[in-house]
């Protein structure tokens, strides 16, 4: 393995797949993860003490990783969002790469394949700090370029789902 991407995280699968009761747990914490294990078992048709030995189960596997407040970012003070594709030698998943991470204004970071090399979610006080947070990318070395884009609307901004489409639509939905 590459002695610069080693301690690079790694997205791994589950040990045993989720069943319907697990995916039921889930779309109920993801919903709000304050139910209690009683209320989440109402939803999932199992007993709470049966939820939480399956919460357990589900963090100790890394598929719960952790349950986290939202934030709106305008009300915290960062209203400005952009999506910063980044050119680099290689794939650009480097530790100096990562070492982004350490600016909370980061809130996504993807190695990808295409014409970019790594994709960052980042939203700021100010389209000026923004420009901050570029001129920290142009001085790690590898960095060719970047291209940003600027959110003006969000439709949609949900965390990871339990529930998984098994039958896609033979004909694209239909035009309003």
């Amino acid at each position: 393995m590459n002695k610069e991407t080693e301690d690079v995280p790694q997205n791994d699968r589950p040990s045993r797949p989720l069943d319907a009761f697990d995916r039921k747990i889930l779309r109920s914490l993801v919903q709000d993860a304050r139910l209690s294990y009683a209320e989440t078992g109402e939803a999932a048709g199992l007993s709470a003490p049966a939820v939480h030995e399956r919460v357990k189960r589900l963090r100790a596997s890394g598929t719960l990783k952790g349950m986290q407040a939202t934030l709106d970012g305008a009300l915290v003070g960062k209203p400005f969002l952009a999506f910063v594709h980044v050119d680099a030698n290689g794939w650009g998943k480097s530790q100096r790469m990562i070492r982004l991470q350490a600016f909370p204004e980061v809130e996504e970071m993807h190695s990808v394949a295409g014409d970019t090399c790594v994709i960052l979610k980042v939203r700021t006080a100010s389209a000026q700090a923004m420009e901050q947070f570029l001129s920290q990318l142009y001085v790690l070395p590898g960095v060719r370029g970047t291209k940003s884009y600027v959110v003006l609307s969000t439709y949609l901004e949900r965390p990871v789902q339990a529930d998984v489409t098994h039958e896609w639509p033979q004909v694209p939905m239909p035009p309003e």
